[in-house]
C-alpha cells in the first residue's frame, strides 16, 4: 500500500461526512469499473492508457467531436482489450444511454466545467484534466457539484504524487530549508516571431462548431486544434494557465495559506508579435512572456515564462519552482527531481532524482490508483477538486491581473476582487447561444 493511499484510508471517516452518503460503484466480474473518456486526443490517452493498465477499467465509451481522433484511439483499445467501446460526438448523449460509473474528462480547458458538471450529475466519478476551468465561477461551480452529487473528482496534477515532489515536500515542511520568504516559479522555453496562419476549412468530420463550444466561435485554424489551443486566450489561459497550474499547486501543497492577498501580472508579446484574428488568418493571443507577483501573508511568490534565449544561463531546467529560505535555496523540478543548495558552503549539495513514466515523463499512474483508491472507501483524493479549484484560481488570477493591466486584491473566502467590478466580471463570462454558464448552489 503506498503513502497516498494509507494516508486517506486514513481520513476516510472524515471524508466520507464530506462526501455524503455516496455508494459504492458496482464493478463487473473482473472487478473493473465501467470507464468514459469524453476528449481522445495525446493526453486524454496517456490517462486512459494508465486506467486500462491498472486493472480496474472497462472502457465502455469514448467521445471525441473530431473521428480523426476518436477513431485511431477506440481502434487502439480494441486491439489492447478485445472489447468494443461505444463512439460518440456528443458527451451528453454518451452520459444518458451508457451511464459510466468513471468520466474522464481531457477535453480543452473550456469545456472541462460543463463536462465534469454533467458528469458527476450522471452519477459518475470524474478524472478530469488540469487546469479545472476557464473561469474562476465555473471551478467553483465544478467543486460545489461534485459536493452536491458526493461524487469524488480527481484532478490531473499529477506532481502531487510524484515521488520526488513528495519527498521534496517532506523536505521543505521539515524546515531543512529554514525560514522560506520568497518563492519564484518558472517556464523558459525559447520560442521566435508567429507569423499570421492561414485559416481553412476544418477536418473533414471534426464538428468545429461543437469543438468550440461555450467559447466564441473562431474559424478553423491548425494553430488551434490539435494541441495548440493553450495559447488561444477564448479557449485557454496561456502558459501561466497550462504550465503555471503545477507550480502554483507545488506552492499551495507547501504552504498552509490557502490564497494570495493581491497579485499584480504584467506581459506581453516581445517575441511573437501582435496577435492577428483576421478572416482568413491568424496567430495565437496568449502573452509569451509574463510575469506575476503573489503577495502572500508570510511569503512572496512570483512566477515567470519567457521565450527570450530559452534556459541556457539558468541552473536546473527550464521548468520548476525555487523555494528560497534562509538554510539554502530548494529547486524542485520536473526531470531533473529536487536539488537542495545548502548556503552553509561546506555542507554537501542533496539532490533526489525524478521517477516518472512515460510516455511523456509523467505519473498519472500513481494518480490514477489514488483515485480508484478514492473511490472504493468514498475518501477525498490527494488532488481533489476543491485543492486543484485554488491553484487554478492562481493561475487566472494572474491572467485577470494581466488583462485587466493593474494589481488584484483578492479575498479568498469570498472569491471576489475587492472593490474592482470590472475585474469581477471577468471571473465568469458570457457563454455562446444555446450554452449555460454553470452554476451550482
Amino acid at each position: 500500500m503506498n503513502m497516498n493511499r494509507r494516508h486517506f484510508l486514513r481520513t476516510t471517516a472524515a471524508a466520507g461526512a464530506l462526501l455524503g452518503a455516496a455508494p459504492l460503484l458496482g464493478v463487473d466480474k473482473l472487478g473493473r469499473y465501467d470507464t468514459a473518456i469524453i476528449g481522445c486526443g495525446w493526453w486524454g490517452m496517456n490517462i486512459l492508457g494508465e486506467a486500462l493498465a491498472s486493472k480496474k477499467s472497462r472502457v465502455v465509451a469514448m467521445c471525441d467531436v473530431d473521428p480523426n481522433q476518436l477513431n485511431p484511439a477506440a481502434e487502439k483499445v480494441e486491439q489492447q482489450t478485445g472489447e468494443i467501446p461505444r463512439r460518440y460526438k456528443d458527451y451528453r448523449e454518451m452520459l444518458s444511454e451508457m451511464r459510466p460509473e468513471i468520466v474522464i474528462v481531457a477535453t480543452p480547458d473550456h469545456w472541462h466545467a460543463l463536462a465534469t458538471i454533467d458528469s458527476v450529475k450522471a452519477g459518475a466519478h470524474v478524472y478530469v484534466e488540469k487546469p479545472i476551468g476557464h473561469t474562476i465561477k465555473e471551478g467553483r461551480a465544478m467543486v460545489n457539484a461534485a459536493r452536491k452529487q458526493g461524487r469524488i473528482v480527481q484532478v490531473g496534477t499529477h506532481r502531487r504524487v510524484s515521488p520526488h515532489n513528495v519527498s521534496g515536500l517532506q523536505f521543505l515542511k521539515s524546515g531543512k530549508a529554514g525560514k522560506i520568504g520568497f518563492v519564484r516559479a518558472f517556464v523558459h522555453y525559447g520560442g521566435g516571431p508567429e507569423r499570421p496562419t492561414p485559416n481553412s476549412e476544418a477536418p473533414r468530420g471534426l464538428d468545429w462548431d461543437m469543438w468550440c463550444g461555450p467559447a466564441p466561435l473562431r474559424p478553423y485554424n491548425k494553430l488551434l486544434h490539435p494541441r495548440g489551443f493553450r495559447q488561444f486566450l477564448d479557449y485557454a489561459n496561456g502558459t501561466l494557465g497550462d504550465w503555471g497550474i503545477h507550480w502554483m499547486d507545488q506552492i499551495l501543497w507547501w504552504t498552509d495559506e490557502r490564497w494570495p492577498r493581491r497579485v499584480f501580472s504584467t506581459g506581453g508579446r516581445p517575441i511573437r508579435g501582435p496577435a492577428v484574428n483576421l478572416p482568413d488568418s491568424q496567430t495565437s493571443d496568449a502573452p509569451d512572456s509574463q510575469s506575476a507577483v503573489y503577495e502572500f501573508e508570510s511569503f512572496t511568490a512570483v512566477w515567470e515564462h519567457r521565450q527570450f534565449a530559452g534556459n541556457n544561463a539558468e541552473k536546473g531546467e527550464s521548468v520548476g519552482v525555487y523555494f528560497y529560505g534562509t538554510q539554502g535555496t530548494f529547486h524542485m523540478g520536473w526531470k531533473s527531481g529536487w536539488t537542495f543548495y545548502p548556503t552553509n558552503a561546506s555542507q554537501p549539495v542533496l539532490h533526489e532524482d525524478a521517477k516518472l513514466h512515460e510516455p511523456d515523463q509523467q505519473n498519472i499512474k500513481e494518480l490514477w490508483a489514488n483515485f480508484i483508491d478514492c473511490i472504493q472507501v468514498n475518501a477525498l483524493p490527494v488532488c481533489d477538486i476543491e485543492i486543484a479549484h485554488r491553484s487554478t484560481n492562481l493561475s487566472l488570477l494572474g491572467m485577470l491581473s494581466y488583462k485587466t493591466g493593474r494589481s488584484l486584491t483578492w479575498d479568498g473566502e469570498k472569491e471576489v476582487i475587492v472593490g474592482d467590478d470590472y475585474a469581477n466580471s471577468l471571473l465568469r463570462r458570457t457563454y455562446r447561444k444555446g450554452y449555460k454558464y454553470p452554476e451550482v448552489l
